[in-house]
């Protein structure tokens, strides 16, 4: 039986190859895209790029909850907070989790934190008079607003291969200031935050 058309009922008009067998191959070659996508969203975070959302008001008025970043290696830095324990999971939990946040589709809420790089390797970190001093020397923070004030700790010396990081909003910021912090072994860091993503209206380089 043929149609007006002189083509078998269930055949394409160019090739005559049955509908159904091509329904087969998208059906086989799906499972072969969605592990392509995976692979390069795993590759994109490692060595390129990351999304991160940010969770609380301790980076104020730079980021905002709920807004995102990506993260290359360098000056705001993400890393995993030292305060709260890792958290064990199988290998196919761990991955479905790495890749939403990945893409900021979940929110890794304490267990990984932003802030900003104030002391180096070395360095000996101070507050007081409302500042920060580093080495003796008041450190110059352009990038805070004028009625931020810093509360007196230290003076901390940073162990060699860490940080000792801070969130611009200092009067709302769980930092290296506190012990359960303390200065960032910088062989944790995920990256350095260089633009705000989202929301749309938000966009910027940091």
């Amino acid at each position: 039986m043929t149609t007006s058309e002189g083509r078998r009922p269930g055949t394409t008009a160019a090739s005559g190859t049955p509908l159904a067998h091509k329904r087969l191959k998208a059906l086989l070659e799906l499972p072969l895209l969605i592990a392509a996508a995976l692979v390069i969203t795993l590759v994109v975070k490692a060595f390129l790029a990351q999304a991160f959302f940010i969770p609380s008001a301790s980076m104020h008025p730079q980021l905002l909850e709920g807004d995102r970043v990506v993260v290359h290696r360098g000056d705001i830095v993400v890393f995993p907070s030292p305060a709260v324990p890792a958290e064990k999971e199988g290998i196919v939990m761990r991955l479905a989790h790495d890749v939403l946040e990945s893409v900021a589709l979940r929110d890794p809420g304490d267990r990984e934190l932003i802030k900003r790089v104030i002391g180096l390797p070395g360095d000996t970190v101070e507050g007081r008079d409302g500042h920060v001093f580093i080495n003796g020397r008041r450190l110059f923070e352009p990038y805070l607003t004028g009625d931020v004030v810093t509360s007196d700790f230290g003076p901390t010396r940073v162990p060699e291969d860490h940080v000792f990081v801070m969130g611009d909003n200092r009067t709302n910021s769980h930092d290296s200031r506190f012990s359960d912090i303390g200065p960032i072994d910088i062989h944790t860091i995920v990256g350095r935050a260089i633009a705000r993503v989202w929301p749309p209206t938000r966009t910027a380089f940091l």
